[in-house]
């Protein structure tokens, strides 16, 4: 699961959480050793769009800047 389906199956859970996993890669699909996780809250007025800009503000702050 990827993208907006990801923050549409967070809400509908009612989880209380959501953010980002960052992983070694292996030759399997997000199953490499985790390195780092951050996490944020989800508000119950939370809608995909607003909790996927959550998610993108936890992206661009751990990630390095590769240009």
């Amino acid at each position: 699961m990827y993208g907006e389906k990801v923050h549409e199956e967070v809400i509908a859970s009612h989880d209380k959480e959501s953010g980002i996993t960052i992983h070694y890669v292996n030759k399997a699909y997000d199953e490499g050793d985790i390195v780092f996780q951050a996490r944020c809250k989800v508000d119950p007025r939370d809608t995909p769009g607003s909790l996927a800009a959550k998610v993108h503000t936890l992206e661009l702050r751990i990630f390095p800047k590769g240009y």
